[in-house]
């Protein structure tokens, strides 16, 4: 009788540490959704943020690069035309991650997105770089035109100096971005594995 006791005492705590451990994984795979909410939200953000830089920039080009510094409006129109591909395209890519039940569904659906995107990012360089190269080389040209062959003013060294904070900004935004992508993907994968 007593061995019996034993046997079904055991069989109840043997239940309730199953019940204790699915509960903690239920609370743990729901941290980790969260996390993975946390981090695709904070890229949204960053994108949103910079939706609005390359909106702004038209009229902000117009006035800064025509009227005062008297840079031809061609080159205010490409430059704009260029912001606003730039918003574009993080527009579209914000599209795959801004769902905002995206890590609540399907996780090898939530990756495939949140991998699309990331390879977009990457790829975005691809274009970008080179036309940020050819942008700086036109409006160099500008200035050298407009002050007939004098780099000495304000106007060139305020575009090498933002050309550098702009680059360093850009590369550390970018590394940023990938980096919360990859975190993403890699909380998917350990969860998927499970």
């Amino acid at each position: 009788m007593n061995e019996n006791f034993n046997l079904e005492e055991m069989r109840q705590q043997m239940t309730t540490l199953k019940n204790k451990l699915n509960q903690q994984e239920i609370v743990n795979d729901r941290l980790i959704r969260r996390s993975m909410r946390n981090e695709v939200s904070n890229i949204n953000r960053r994108y949103n943020i910079i939706m609005a830089i390359g909106i702004l920039m038209v009229p902000y080009g117009y006035w800064c690069f025509v009227k005062l510094a008297g840079l031809s409006v061609f080159f205010w129109i490409v430059t704009s035309i260029f912001m606003l591909i730039c918003a574009g395209a993080t527009f579209y890519n914000s599209r795959k991650i801004s769902d905002p039940g995206l890590m609540s569904h399907s996780l090898v659906e939530a990756r495939k997105k949140v991998v699309s995107a990331k390879k977009f990012e990457s790829n975005w360089l691809l274009f970008g770089i080179p036309a940020v190269i050819l942008w700086m080389g036109w409006f160099f040209y500008e200035i050298y035109q407009i002050q007939g062959g004098d780099f000495n003013n304000g106007f060139f060294w305020g575009g090498c100096i933002g050309g550098i904070i702009g680059a360093i900004i850009g590369i550390k935004i970018h590394l940023k971005t990938q980096r919360q992508y990859q975190d993403v993907i890699d909380q998917i994968e350990d969860l998927t594995a499970e």
